[in-house]
């Protein structure tokens, strides 16, 4: 096992505007954003259409990503449908899209089935991350909330909420640790995600391990395991859900909180917020590459979710783009996606998914291993 290090980047947010992509399937709309002007994103000789398909977490960087290549290369077009991770991995294992994006590290049977329909013969997919980012705990409660304002709440105390055993908000599990706050006789209601999930499995491993079994006794999946709460599809689904009504609380990527409040979560003695400088990376810093993960050329990360790091935020997400190193549809697939991930792993692409979407920046050492990987594409 080697620690990674990542480089501590403060998340700054910007407002993309949106343009139209002509291209297959359900696509995202493309970011405005100038990030992409130089030329690391430009490969010669590409074109055609190509279509990819997962988690919603990544939405805002892959718009910016899909802007800023489409410049460099504008004989392609290309389109992300944010519908999963879930329903990403399905499609690019039934060989219908050319990428996945997923919340989640690919399991043992998902490598073996993508030599069915994605992956040639002989070959498997792999995994390499392209996206880190918090997961924020996230609340509607009126008077308290609103944007960067904060609940304090340890482990445990997240994990009973989201299992229904703390239902109001003024329990003195919650009273006890925000002293300074006068918290409303009122019902909590718990918001999670109705659709197979990489962001629900990522909170979802956060709440067992560092919240710990006899608060969390379920086991850490992609699909939300219990009937509390209301449920809603995709990240803007929860996002939206929790806005609408005063009580709620739920979890979504970091680049969608708007103006919610959200819990800085209990990190040995100190309370850390989501968007704290560097918090995800220092955590980062604080994990393991999986040296057990099986398949070729992949690069997975085992999150510390229980570090007591300084400054470190646990509720992180590291999103990966899922690739075949050969692609039964042909060289022009494995052309392009060996182009795009190059593109949207270096520090160019890094950097512009940061100012869009509030990401944290892979480093130089895990991007390293990352680019072994992504040059073993044929």
């Amino acid at each position: 096992m080697r620690k990674i290090v990542i480089r501590s980047i403060a998340a700054v947010a910007s407002v993309a505007a949106m343009a139209s992509l002509a291209a297959c399937g359900d696509n995202t709309s493309a970011s405005t954003s100038t990030s992409g002007s130089n030329t690391s994103a430009a490969a010669s000789g590409l074109s055609g259409e190509f279509q990819g398909k997962g988690a919603s977490s990544q939405k805002t960087a892959v718009q910016t990503w899909i802007n800023n290549f489409q410049e460099q290369n504008p004989d392609v077009k290309i389109g992300y449908d944010p519908s999963g991770s879930g329903a990403g991995v399905s499609a690019f294992g039934q060989g219908a899209a050319a990428w996945a994006g997923s919340d989640a590290a690919l399991t043992a049977d998902q490598v073996k089935q993508s030599s069915e329909k994605a992956c040639a013969a002989g070959t498997t997919a792999f995994d390499v991350p392209v996206y880190v980012s918090p997961i924020a705990v996230i609340f509607n409660l009126e008077g308290i909330s609103g944007q960067d304002k904060h609940l304090n709440l340890d482990a445990a105390t997240i994990a009973k909420i989201f299992d229904g055993k703390i239902t109001k908000w003024n329990d003195p599990a919650i009273v006890e640790q925000n002293s300074d706050v006068t918290l409303p006789d009122k019902a909590i209601t718990v918001v999670h995600r109705s659709d197979k999930s990489g962001t629900t499995k990522n909170f979802l491993d956060y709440v067992q391990k560092a919240g710990g079994k006899e608060n969390w006794n379920y086991e850490v999946g992609e699909n939300w395991p219990n009937e509390v709460g209301q449920a809603a599809k995709g990240t803007d689904g929860v996002v939206n859900t929790v806005k609408q009504a005063d009580g709620t609380i739920g979890y979504a990527d970091g680049s969608a909180v708007g103006s919610l409040g959200t819990v800085a979560v209990k990190v040995g003695e100190k309370y850390v917020a989501y968007n704290d400088e560097g918090a995800a990376a220092k955590t980062l810093d604080d994990s393991e590459l999986d040296s057990s993960a099986e398949g070729a050329n992949r690069v997975v990360v085992n999150i510390n979710r229980t570090t007591t790091a300084d400054g470190a935020y646990p509720v992180i997400l590291v999103s990966y783009a899922i690739a075949c190193p050969q692609y039964q549809s042909g060289e022009d697939t494995g052309k392009f996606v060996k182009a795009w991930l190059t593109y949207i792993t270096s520090e160019e692409g890094q950097k512009a998914a940061a100012e869009d979407a509030g990401s944290s920046p892979i480093s130089d050492t895990l991007r390293s291993k990352v680019t072994e990987s992504i040059n073993a594409i044929k």
